[in-house]
This record gives structure tokens, sequence and C-alpha cells, in this order.
């Protein structure tokens, strides 16, 4: 049974909370949950913890969620253990030998919810947007091992602003550590909104939401580091170094719920594999990313996504750097940097398990 602790005294998940995005930006995350809306103080029962767990974080499927207990420390520092498997659907392993580093993004976001929810009382319901995102590792503190992926990330809370007695805003820093060993480092910057106020700032774009987008055709699963086609988001495009976003709204992972735009976590893949199409010849391990999320990606609308080479400076790594681009304006930019891993036969593509 997962317990969300604190100052050390256990007591049950209780304050409950929501998803979305408001303001301009788009979170990893969704449209407001009208099925699951607006609860507070509901108690966890015996058996129920994990289907609430699920819904802290804003993933319907177990599979899919990470974060497994959170612990209290301060007002604005909390510790959350969670776990990573060592083969997921969508998060595989990268050349059969690195977890996933798109594991710790989507740990920072379910870990950003869970904490929103359980200890600043964000509604089920509210909007979320999650303004900034980066984190740093490193390659060998990803290699699989035969270990347990066991993980605890510290997290401290800042220039929290206030929404009445929900939460408007607030800056995080994280810090993933496992068996004694800092595995990463990040932040973000999120805010919150009423799932009204969200309603009025989407205005009629929110008739997207679980709507049926046509499937552009996917470009070759290998050229970005994939084995299914299924996983693909990109699309051939005319110009040299850009693609066409390419939006599977059944992809269990990608779309884990109906969504009236598209989830930030699938531009953060988006990115990732036009980093490893810019790349070929050698294996895109995103050690580092740095991302933006500028105004919301709609569905029903052409998205490009172009990258440009980002050379090495004299404490990073190599990398690419990657605008999605709507309606003529950026609405998002990510720069991901990788150490030079040399590909090698199929090493360079992930398989997935069904």
């Amino acid at each position: 049974m997962v317990q969300i602790t604190s100052r050390s005294a256990s007591v049950p998940a209780g304050i409950v909370g929501a998803e979305g995005t408001t303001g301009h930006a788009e979170a990893p995350g969704g449209a407001p949950d009208s099925a699951t809306a607006a609860g507070m103080e509901q108690p966890v029962r015996r058996g129920s913890s994990q289907e609430r767990l699920r819904q802290l974080v804003h993933r319907p499927d177990a599979q899919d969620v990470f974060p497994t207990g959170l612990t209290r420390l301060t007002d604005s520092q909390f510790s959350v253990s969670a776990h990573w498997p060592r083969s997921h659907r969508f998060f595989a392993p990268v050349a059969g030998r690195h977890q996933d580093p798109l594991l710790i993004a989507e740990t920072m976001r379910q870990t950003t919810m869970l904490i929103a929810h359980a200890e600043f009382g964000v509604p089920l319901g509210d909007a979320f947007v999650m303004w900034e995102l980066r984190y740093v590792s490193e390659a060998e503190r990803l290699v699989l091992g035969e270990e347990p992926w066991d993980i605890t990330v510290d997290v401290s809370c800042s220039r929290i602003q206030r929404r009445g007695r929900s939460l408007g805003s607030m800056h995080l820093e994280l810090l993933l550590h496992r068996r004694g060993t800092v595995l990463a480092s990040g932040g973000g910057r999120i805010s919150c909104t009423s799932a009204r106020a969200y309603q009025r700032v989407r205005g009629d774009r929110g008739a997207m939401l679980g709507a049926r987008i046509p499937l552009l055709p996917a470009v070759a699963p290998r050229t970005v580091g994939r084995t299914s086609e299924q996983d693909v988001v990109l699309a051939p495009a005319a110009a040299p170094g850009t693609w066409a976003l390419r939006l599977d709204t059944r992809h269990p992972t990608l779309f884990s719920h109906a969504n009236d735009h598209v989830p930030g976590i699938l531009l953060l893949e988006a990115a990732r594999q036009a980093a490893q199409a810019a790349s070929p010849g050698r294996t895109f391990l995103p050690t580092s990313i740095q991302a933006d999320f500028l105004q919301y990606v709609e569905l029903d609308r052409p998205c490009w996504i172009e990258a440009l080479p980002v050379p090495a400076d004299g404490t990073s790594h190599a990398g690419v750097r990657i605008r999605a681009v709507q309606n003529d304006e950026p609405a998002f930019i990510c720069t991901l940097r990788t150490p030079d891993l040399l590909q090698a036969g199929l090493s360079d593509t992930r398989s997935r398990r069904p």
C-alpha cells in the first residue's frame, strides 16, 4: 500500500488534485479530467491506494506510474520514493545498455504533480503547466546493471505563490539518487489554475478533447531510435532537418487519456527522436535536457519539428537544439546533449514490450 507520510508520521494519501495546463505553455500532462473533478480529503482505503496514486500522478495505467511514496520533510522540502522498471513498453532501454533518460523527465513530472496535490492542496480538475523542465545526468549512471531501480527524489520548492487556498505557481529543484549515488539533478517551474479558468483560456479549442486526428506516415523507426512504428512521433517533411509532428491519439503512454492539445511528454519525445535523426551513425542518449514550453501545440494544426546541431563547449557535450513551430511561431524549444556513444549493429534502437 502506498503511503504519504508527513514529518515521518504515516498518514493516508488524502488531498488529491488534477491535471492539465493553463497560460500559454504545455505541461507534460493534459486537460482537466472531468471524470475526477475537484475532490478534497478523500480517504485511501486498503486496496485502493494504487488507484489513488494513479490519480495523483495523472497516469491511468499502473505500469506508467513511477513514484511509490512521499515524505514531507519541511513545509517546502519533500522526499519521494520511486521505482523504474528494467524494461517499459515505451521508456525502453537505449542501446540495450542504458535506462531511458526520459524516465528522469517523467519521474520529475509525476513527482511534481504528486507534491502539488498531496501537499499543496491542488484539487482534481485543476490545470497545470510546466513552463520549464531541465535535467542533467551521466551515461554511466544510467547503465542498467543487475540491481533493482529504486530511486529517491529529493525535492525543494521555492517562490511559492498561493491562489486562494490552493497553489498558484512555484519553482522546484529535484535531485534523483540511487544506491547512494546521484543519478540526475534538475528542476522546473509550474503554475496552476482552476478547471473553469482553463476552459475560458482554451475557448473553442476545448472541443478538440478526444477528437480523432489523421495519422501521418511515420519515418523509418530505426532512424529515430525506435523499433516500432507505433512509437514514432515524426513524419517526413521536405526541408532538411525538419519533420512534421505525428500524433497517434491511441498511444497508450503518450495519450494515456483524452487531451485537447499535444501532451508535453510527446514534445519531449519528438525532440529526442529529431535529435537522433539528426545524429546518424551514433546513439543519442539525452543525458541533458533544457526545455521551454512556450504555448499550446494544437492537435489539428501542422507542427514542424526543426533540428540544429549544438557544438560541445568546455563543460557540456555536443547536442541538438529543437524547435516545434506551429502557425509560424515557436511553441516549444529544447536543447538535448549526448555523450559520444557509437552505434553497433542494432544497438541504436530500443525494443518495446507488448
